[in-house]
């Protein structure tokens, strides 16, 4: 007999049901919504036949040897309730505990120090809260990657560490599609002992059931769906392997965190209406969806047509789910949204019969750092939507109503309807502030970038130890000037004193393949661009400048990759304060700054103007930051495109620590690094020494290896060693709450680290006398500092730890000291400030002036004329000494910085 249609729809549905009555006579596969109706134990019959599960209000359970004795272990109405939420849920075991982020921390716990997990970088505030706290205080390292694109998972999958892959499917807030099936399949190749986790909280069982995709464990915070009335907290867990059920189970009945019994019954209750509930939301979501959608609002939903991974959320899931999303362009804007609407209440949760609306950025997910939601990509202004069971009619309305109170929408007459009000565009916004510059292509944009030092963990981190780097004053300057003669120039005063020009039309324009606009440069270089560049505008540049010339590659190389539409003619002038070549990110800074000038001069990225009303253009360690987390990311994409240009492979720290500024750690694994900035790190004050005694890095990180390969037991304990000493440094320097007396304790035990680590360094053979020697000195009576070496070691620098106590004078000694042995030392602070862009707009509350030459100032850069590209910027940056160019930059108005 052939199948009826509803035969083949229930198929989707086709979870366990009783035997047949007849052999004869076949029983169809309930429906969910007949599982969810049904919440029957067969091995735990109530003795009065109740139609509701009992409630078994009782701690304790008289006898010895029965199924139930504390409640803590377990209780009659808990197991009904892990029954039921097993059968609907394709799972053989579930277990209930006291909140969703309860049913996460049980799942963690199956962790220990050194596995690695693998999150995606769209999750839930809390989750991501929890994944911060193991990784600081459990040892266990998170990777936190883009997993709508499966093939992204690959490289951090590593077959003996990787643990964990933690999924969310959709995501939230973005609504974003995870294949679940097909990342499950491929860690399952990978890594055999990995376990994939699946927050469905999102779908709930109804909707999506990822055990049937390969996931190994799957929670829900049972407060959103499975309740669905926010009358109760409650999470579930729910697997198919015993062993995982079990070891979950200890830990539930240990903690003590399992469901109590009137919650369990409160949850029974709303898992008989689950389907129902989210039919009438789903189709309300839609139509709401629609709406947004229709008004011109980047709206996030599944069940949009264009919406992202569409064709993947069909295949694993049977239905959109009753939350979405959408973005206005302004966050004040959403604000007077979210506070104008009257049905939709304003919560952090989702779930619930009611429509609940918020601003994820400022509620459930403000607890994630701006920078960290703004390299995420979650909008600042970006509306949550949960839609419950209410009429859509009166929903949309009063939706509606708050989108004309808050001046969103206004009608349009031709269309007869109501219609998005577009932003101003940001040349309006500055054009309405009286700030804008007819004149724009002709600006003269002057930026600087900060150099680096490795404070712990050089050479161990080749070998997957974590480091630590952070940024110094020492900096790059880079002055793009405009020219009126389609030529492009350099001059890179601190490489050979290099100077050159190319007619911009002679540029190998069609080498290569060209990007589109804003389009991200792919992984590798273009090699048949990079070719012609050699061949063509470089060909006649001797091989003796050869440092200048790759310098010049790099520049020609992103000129044309970003300029092809434009082709302005400029010149880009580089200088620094930093010592090349010393292993203190000179190159880096120098990528930074070529990057930033060219995308400037480009108009690739622009620059918002500062609020009237704020301080913004004043920069303040650790305080308000004004240049955008988007242009800072594209500046550090284009200075790893010049890093490697110069370098061939580099790691990307340099360039990261160069725009970002402050401190970060990053660990080495064989196929990527990982970088997680120090929050709250605190700036230090540090004497800089440069031994001007080269050094051959690959060299030195060789006889490292071949030294491990030879005593691997007494290299390996060095590096133990050093990883201990770069954790302890990080909590030490991350920990923003100390008092004045904690602080004196935690730089006096950074300076004991200081020492230690040094020593190991010494054992590994990587120092060098002419760093000794600045050692001694500096520890030597009255001084009494402690020094290590920087970078690979071998000569280059070392770094000294100056204490807020030291003198001035003791200082004026000790550099005396060190400079009669022929060294040469800076005094520097650690930690500051990364990318810096001189404010092309007048400072807020100040007297906007003309640009002109008073003692070689000029506020704020303009050029006038262009009757040639030797302006009086240009003329007053060239000749400035080394010394005096911090001093003359930062008087030159207000710097931007990240």
């Amino acid at each position: 007999m052939a199948p009826t249609i509803d035969a083949k729809v229930s198929a989707v549905h086709d979870l366990p049901t009783p035997e047949p009555e007849s052999p004869l006579r076949q029983r169809k596969p309930y429906r969910f919504s007949t599982l969810c109706a049904t919440v029957e134990n067969p091995e735990l019959k109530d003795q009065y036949g109740s139609s509701s599960v009992p409630i078994y209000q009782s701690a304790t359970f008289k006898g010895v040897g029965n199924v139930f004795d504390y409640s803590r272990s377990g209780n009659p109405t808990r197991s009904h309730l892990e029954h039921h939420i097993a059968k609907i849920s394709s799972a053989n075991h579930a277990m209930s505990v006291a909140s969703g982020m309860a049913a996460l921390d049980v799942i963690l716990r199956l962790l220990k120090p050194g596995d690695e997990v693998i999150a995606g970088d769209d999750l839930y505030g809390g989750t991501n809260r929890l994944l911060s706290y193991i990784q600081t205080h459990g040892g266990v390292i998170v990777h936190h990657v883009d997993t709508t694109d499966p093939a992204s998972v690959l490289p951090f999958i590593n077959p003996t560490s990787t643990r964990m892959v933690l999924l969310e499917s959709p995501t939230n807030p973005l609504l974003k599609i995870v294949d679940l099936a097909a990342i499950s399949k491929d860690v399952k190749e990978r890594a055999p002992n990995a376990l994939v986790v699946v927050d469905n909280t999102m779908m709930s069982p109804y909707l999506q059931r990822p055990l049937e995709h390969g996931a190994d464990i799957v929670y829900d915070s049972a407060t959103k769906y499975l309740s669905g009335h926010h009358d109760l907290m409650a999470g579930v867990i729910t697997c198919n392997r015993d062993d995982l059920h079990q070891q979950m189970a200890f830990t539930i009945n240990a903690v003590g965190n399992a469901l109590a019994p009137n919650d369990c019954f409160l949850l029974l209750r709303g898992t008989k209406t689950l389907a129902l509930r989210m039919d009438r939301q789903q189709t309300s979501s839609q139509l709401v969806a629609a709406y947004l959608h229709n008004l011109g609002f980047t709206t996030h939903y599944p069940g949009l047509p264009n919406h992202p991974n569409r064709q993947v959320h069909a295949r694993i899931s049977s239905g959109n789910g009753a939350v979405l999303s959408f973005e206005t362009g302004n966050k004040e804007l959403s604000e007077r949204i979210v506070g104008g609407t009257r049905l939709w209440g304003i919560s952090v949760s989702f779930g619930c019969v009611n429509s609940l609306i918020s601003m994820p950025c400022v509620m459930s997910h403000a607890s994630i750092d701006a920078a960290t939601r703004a390299a995420r990509g979650l909008p600042e202004d970006l509306i949550r939507l949960c839609v419950g069971i209410e009429d859509p009619v009166d929903l949309i309305d009063d939706l509606e109503h708050a989108l004309i109170d808050a001046g969103a929408i206004t009608f349009n007459p031709q269309l007869n309807n109501y219609a998005r009000v577009l932003p101003p565009t940001l040349e309006q916004a500055v054009q309405k502030l009286g700030l804008y510059d007819p004149r724009q292509d002709a600006q003269e944009w002057f930026v600087s970038a900060p150099g680096k030092v490795i404070l712990f963990g050089e050479h161990a981190v080749v070998h997957g130890v974590p480091a630590i780097a952070a940024s110094i004053d020492l900096r790059c300057y880079g002055l793009a000037t405009p020219r009126d003669d389609a030529k492009l120039s350099v001059h890179f005063a601190d490489i050979d004193n290099f100077y050159h020009e190319w007619d911009i039309e002679e540029l190998p324009w069609h080498a290569g393949i060209p990007l589109a606009a804003g389009e991200e440069h792919p992984e590798l270089l273009d090699q048949a661009l990079v070719d012609a560049i050699n061949m063509g505008p470089l060909r006649h540049i001797s091989d003796l400048a050869k440092h200048a010339k790759i310098a010049a590659l790099a520049v020609l190389y992103i000129y044309i990759q970003v300029g092809r539409n434009k082709r302005p003619a400029v010149n880009l002038a580089t200088r620094a304060t930093l010592p090349v070549g010393a292993g203190l990110g000179s190159s880096a800074s120098f990528s930074t700054c070529i990057a930033s000038s060219l995308l400037l001069i480009n108009q690739d990225i622009t620059l918002p103007p500062p609020s009237a009303n704020s301080d913004d253009a004043l920069h303040v360690h650790q305080g308000r930051k004004f240049i955008p987390q988007s242009i800072a990311q594209r500046v550090n994409k284009w200075a790893f495109v010049s890093e490697k240009i110069l370098h061939g492979t580099p790691s990307g720290i340099d360039n990261s620590v160069a725009v970002f500024g402050g401190a970060l750690v990053y660990t080495k694994t064989p196929t990527s690094v990982e970088m997680e900035p120090i929050q709250s790190f605190k700036s230090l004050k540090f004497l800089l020494t440069n031994s001007k005694v080269p050094r051959d890095t690959k060299q030195l990180v060789a006889a490292v290896g071949a030294l491990k390969a030879r005593e691997p037991q007494h290299v390996d304990a060095l590096f133990n060693a050093i990883r201990n000493i770069s954790e302890e440094a990080r909590r030490a320097l991350a920990d923003a709450e100390l008092s004045r007396v904690e602080l004196l304790a935690a730089l006096s035990r950074i300076q004991l680290l200081i020492d230690q680590n040094h020593q190991h360094l010494i054992a590994l053979g990587v120092s060098h006398p002419s760093l000794e020697a600045i050692r001694s000195t500096a520890a030597a009576e009255p001084f009494k500092l402690s020094t290590k070496l920087t970078g690979a070691g071998g000569g280059g620098c070392a770094v000294t730890l100056l204490p807020d106590e030291f003198q001035p004078e003791s200082l004026l000694d000790l550099t005396g000291q060190l400079e009669i042995q022929q060294f040469v030392p800076y005094t520097v602070a650690v930690g500051g400030s990364g990318l810096g862009i001189l404010s092309p707009y007048a400072a807020p509350n100040l007297t906007e002036t003309k640009s002109t030459i008073v003692s070689d100032q000029m506020t704020p850069p303009e050029t006038p004329g262009f009757m040639s590209f030797d302006t009086l910027m240009r003329i007053a940056f060239e000749k400035q000494s080394t010394d005096s160019l911090p001093r003359w930059a930062d008087s030159l108005g207000h710097w931007l910085y990240v």
